[in-house]
Order: structure tokens, then C-alpha cells, then sequence
């Protein structure tokens, strides 16, 4: 398995594929349009964010997007982990740690002291994530009105 930057049609593959992402990512509370995603990602990218994947020859296994955030109230620029997915039939496999380990290599090789990421309550990352040093730093609270 290799992890690196893809190619033009497999950026293309990534983003048809992130509305299933991020339906997957927030529990199946947000399903976004294919519109609706790349208008995000666009502006991620076109601030310096890009991916990287994990694939096997020309198999697409996953990926995360990595970039830089701005914390409100210190101004200070970490690093940020966007999204992270692993497509269904390769889940299980540790593809998800690998990508977390690339990523944490890149933003630590591109100057940041720290790295952040926001997930769901409940989702099954969080595991991972505690488990590589992650802290909860946060915690957003929701009242449905």
C-alpha cells in the first residue's frame, strides 16, 4: 500500500466519493450534495489544504485531507486533519492509523507544533485518535429546538 498525493482522476474519485464521507463521518446526519463538498474542499485547497491517499496499484483504499486552521483565540496556526475515510471493503486493515501517521509526518515536516481535528460523538475514529495522543480539547453541545 502506498501513501501519497494523487493523481488529477484520483482527486476527481475523492471527491465523488466525500459526500459518502462525510454522511459517514457525522453518523448520517449530514449527506451533502456533490456541490456542496466541492465548494468546501475547493476553498481547503486553494488555501494550501491537499490530500493524500492510500491505494493499491490503481485501487483507491481511502484517504485524508490535511491542512492549516487558525485558532480564534490565540490566532496561532496549527495543523488540521479534515477528513479521514477508508472505503468500506478495506476497513479493518489499520489504513486509517497509516493515513493518520502520514498526515501527523506532513504537518510536523511543514512546521506546526500541533495537530487538530474535530469528529462526531460516537464516532469509532475517536478510538484511533485517543489512542495516537489525541485529547479532547472541545466539546460542542447541540439543543434540537
Amino acid at each position: 500500500m502506498d501513501i501519497r498525493k494523487p493523481t488529477d482522476s484520483e482527486l476527481k474519485k475523492v471527491l465523488t466519493l466525500s459526500p459518502e464521507a462525510v454522511f459517514d463521518g457525522t453518523l448520517g446526519e449530514v449527506k451533502p450534495t456533490n456541490e456542496k463538498v466541492e465548494q468546501l474542499v475547493k476553498t481547503l485547497l486553494n488555501k494550501g489544504s491537499y490530500y493524500l491517499i492510500a491505494a493499491e496499484g490503481d485501487k483507491l483504499m481511502g484517504w485524508i485531507l490535511l491542512g492549516e486552521s487558525k485558532d480564534q483565540f490565540t490566532d496561532k496556526l496549527n495543523g488540521f486533519i479534515y477528513e479521514l475515510f477508508v472505503i468500506e471493503e478495506f476497513r479493518g486493515h489499520g489504513i486509517s492509523k497509516h493515513l493518520m501517521k502520514t498526515a501527523i509526518d506532513h504537518l510536523k515536516q511543514d512546521g506546526y507544533s500541533e495537530v487538530r481535528l474535530s469528529a462526531f460523538a460516537g464516532n469509532k475514529a475517536i478510538k484511533l485518535y485517543e489512542k495516537m495522543g489525541f485529547n479532547v480539547r472541545t466539546v460542542t453541545l447541540s439543543l434540537p429546538l
